[in-house]
């Protein structure tokens, strides 16, 4: 039989007795959507739930998941549409009770996919990336739901439908501001920050007297907090994106050096010994041992860099830029109360900093394929 934890199970029951408080809800005006696809659906559900509790076979089926999923299909539409009927009135006890056995079905459906282990690859991979995925979503959801039927001010919280309308409508715009600030600010000063912190770490490394001269000083430097650094940065290199750049370099500069040389320092005696046997220099060290040993800790400071990057060119842009810049965008559309513009900027730049992260992490797997982190990582 396939057990159920407690939490589960408890899910399951929330989800079974909401069916008595939504079904008297299809029979008044308020629900516009599709009310076929909840009677279409339960049936499916039911069977999918009976089924879910007979012995396993050979193979398997996730009979609960797919329940899960149909239930998802069938009443978030449902509640999401049913919103315009309301109007300027709360909506109803039953309504919020589907809204949280909605919730309920899509953690239900999470713990399953994080908790089950699938004896086909494709369907594991499936499900790995399926949950972090439903869980987005059910935020985006709530998120919805809780701000048009609250009646929350749009000022203060405008919900994700509304967002992602002024997204639409404003591409060409938000398009520029990306421009201006990751692809010129964000890309260059990370590369430079990056790169200068990585030759700066093989010199302290290379001489004991940067080792214990410099090093003290990059740690004074990384206590700086931006919004002092930055107006010094825009009064030495004007007000377009080189400013930026520099205050990108100062933010991304301390986490490579140190993780940089904490690496170089993680090769133990022995190996530098074997390195010896062989008559190898310092650099045949460094490039065949030394390296390759540090690349989880320059990778580290890399994925810290990519949003540390993002931010401190935000910021920086509030202190002067020209017309043009995420940051330039958001102080500007916030005086204006255009929230909406806001949040579709920090969506676009959210969506930018987690692809960059996504990307250096890419990297890092494909580099460092012989760490115990990574192999553990493909067998999951």
């Amino acid at each position: 039989m396939r057990r159920l934890t407690s939490l589960q199970t408890f899910l399951v029951l929330i989800t079974g007795l909401q069916f008595f408080t939504f079904y008297p809800l299809l029979a008044t005006p308020y629900l516009s959507g599709p009310r076929w696809g909840a009677f279409l659906m339960l049936p499916l559900i039911i069977y999918c739930l009976a089924f879910s509790l007979r012995r396993k076979r050979k193979k398997p089926i996730p009979a609960l998941e797919w329940a899960a999923l149909a239930y998802l299909i069938a009443f978030v539409p449902i509640t999401l549409s049913s919103l315009n009927g309301f109007g300027s009135e709360a909506p109803p006890t039953n309504y919020w009770t589907t809204v949280i056995a909605c919730i309920a079905t899509a953690w239900l459906l999470n713990e399953l996919l994080s908790s089950s282990n699938y004896r086909n690859a494709w369907v594991a991979r499936l499900a790995f990336y399926a949950a972090p995925l439903i869980f987005g979503l059910s935020v985006l959801y709530l998120w919805e739901v809780l701000t048009r039927g609250l009646h929350i001010p749009f000022v203060l919280l405008p919900p994700p439908s509304m967002i992602w309308t002024r997204l639409i409508h404003s591409l060409p715009t938000l398009w520029a501001d990306f421009q201006q600030t990751f692809l010129k600010a964000v890309i260059t000063g990370y590369a430079l920050g990056c790169g200068l912190g990585f030759l700066v770490a093989i010199a302290i490394d290379r001489s004991p007297f940067l080792q214990k001269g410099l090093l003290p000083l990059g740690n004074f430097v990384s206590a700086l907090p931006v919004i002092g650094v930055a107006p010094i940065m825009v009064m030495w290199f004007g007000f377009d994106w080189q400013s930026k750049v520099a205050v990108v370099v100062i933010m991304t500069f301390f986490p490579m050096l140190v993780n940089t040389v904490s690496g170089l320092a993680a090769t133990s005696s022995m190996e530098k010994d074997l390195m010896r046997t062989y008559a190898a220099t310092w650099f045949q060290t460094l490039v065949k041992l030394r390296l390759p040993a540090a690349w989880p800790f320059i990778f580290n400071a890399l994925k810290i860099n990519s949003t540390l990057a993002l931010i401190g060119a935000i910021v920086a842009e509030f202190f002067g830029t020209p017309i043009v810049g995420m940051g330039f965008r958001i102080s500007t559309e916030v005086g204006r109360m255009n929230v909406d513009m806001v949040w579709a900027e920090i969506a676009v730049a959210a969506v930018a900093g987690s692809a960059f992260y996504g990307i250096v992490a890419l990297i890092e797997r494909a580099v460092t394929f012989w760490h115990p982190s990574v192999r553990n990582a493909r067998t999951v």
